[in-house]
């Protein structure tokens, strides 16, 4: 791919999104299951590719995870297309269609947004599940990724649109903006005369960015402060597994658990076993005063570690007095991502899902579970933390607007 200026990416975008009205959803899934072949095909080029990025000294501990890319996760990117191609077409889907007083025949029908423009840091899957998503849904999309990843997203989205092409459609319908400078992303955000939406996902540092500097719409996307609450009658045994679950399966990511709270009737019998199985895990372990005055070793918790988003093999741990106070603390230090609490008591969990504020919220699960594989969705192209048209993990519906479409007789109006 050569490098084209932005007026020219924003232009060549919206053709192809109004090209791509025309292709029907068996068309559509002939060309996501061939960009699955190819990024298989391709393996050993995008391999080398993200090698390349990866052996720069630059890029930061902790994006190292989120950047390196395996046989194994490229494997699951060509699921996720996969996944995606057998998912139902919500483009053209009628929601409701009703006669008016005139007999006009008014029908309100599921179309696409136009153009996405996506910003995201450090995880080249984020290329893939983009571009299936907008694609399945005849969006356009100009993908803005991060410095550290540039190599691997250019081999990934090069494969990608040599399928468009192979297919005999626009490969403008997926393009990467290669200048990754903080000039041209400033100015990408605010394309409105092209850009229907926009759609950071990656650090509180970047979303907070594309919220201050965007013109375009922007869907905000989530950082992940996620707590999970150990109700005094949760089953002991599985808050451990949840908690280890949360905590050390994947850290980088939005989803993992930062943040543990424990009611102050089992922490003592809790803290102890919970601390131990965390630190047989690399974590290092903080906590509030009454978490030291039962496992006197753990690291003093500052104000700053509440609403802090570690991605790293780190969680901070206060006991509360109440559900209420959980709830209370929760509202007040997340980023409405993904909670959680260990209880066998329904009521508990019932007003713990209600009240809490957050896309996600869980009864006796891991909050990894927060993700558009584990949803059904195919792929997702990002987790909103906001209220407005999507929250949640983002699949194909979220990516989808709609119009009225009228048809009559001769009607007109007197």
């Amino acid at each position: 791919m050569t490098t084209i200026d932005l007026t020219t990416l924003g232009q060549n975008a919206q053709t192809a999104s109004f090209a791509l009205s025309d292709l029907t959803a068996p068309q559509k899934n002939t060309v996501l299951q061939r960009m699955a072949d190819a990024l298989l095909t391709h393996q050993d080029t995008i391999l080398a590719a993200n090698a390349h990025d990866l052996a720069n000294p630059q890029v930061p501990a902790k994006f190292v995870d989120r950047l390196r890319l395996t046989p194994e996760r490229i494997h699951a990117m060509a699921t996720g297309l996969r996944q995606v191609a057998a998912l139902p077409d919500p483009i053209g889907n009628v929601d409701h269609a009703w006669r008016n007083a005139a007999g006009l025949l008014i029908a309100k029908q599921r179309v696409p947004l136009g153009v996405i423009g996506m910003i995201f840091e450090a995880r080249p899957n984020v290329t893939v599940d983009a571009s299936a998503l907008c694609f399945k849904t005849g969006n356009a999309v100009i993908l803005r990724g991060g410095k550290e990843a540039l190599q691997s997203n250019l081999a990934l989205v090069t494969i990608l649109r040599d399928a468009l092409t192979a297919a005999q459609v626009d490969s403008n319908a997926i393009q990467l903006l290669q200048d990754t400078s903080h000039e041209t992303a400033a100015k990408f955000m605010q394309l409105t005369d092209y850009i229907d939406v926009l759609i950071p996902r990656g650090s509180a540092r970047l979303i907070q960015a594309v919220l201050r500097q965007a013109t375009v719409p922007v869907i905000e996307t989530g950082a992940g402060n996620c707590h999970v609450y150990v109700d005094a009658d949760a089953e002991l045994q599985m808050a451990t597994a949840i908690v280890v679950n949360g905590k050390v399966q994947r850290p980088a990511v939005c989803n993992a658990t930062e943040k543990l709270l424990i009611h102050q009737a089992v922490a003592a019998d809790f803290l102890p076993t919970i601390v131990h199985a965390l630190r047989a895990q690399g974590v290092e372990v903080r906590g509030d005063a009454a978490t030291q005055a039962i496992v006197p070793d753990v690291i003093p918790a500052t104000p700053d570690d509440w609403g802090t988003e570690y991605n790293a093999l780190i969680i901070a741990i206060k006991v509360v007095p109440s559900e209420t106070a959980a709830i209370q603390h929760i509202n007040h230090y997340n980023t409405q991502h993904s909670e959680a609490i260990v209880t066998n008591n329904y009521r508990a969990g019932k007003l713990f899902q209600r009240r809490v504020n957050a896309a996600c919220v869980y009864i006796n699960a891991s909050t990894r579970f927060t993700d558009g594989f584990e949803f059904g969705f195919g792929a997702e192209i990002g987790i909103s933390t906001q209220k407005l048209h999507a929250r949640g993990p983002m699949g194909l519906a979220e990516l989808t607007s709609y119009k009225y479409v009228i048809d009559g007789d001769g009607q007109v109006r007197a």
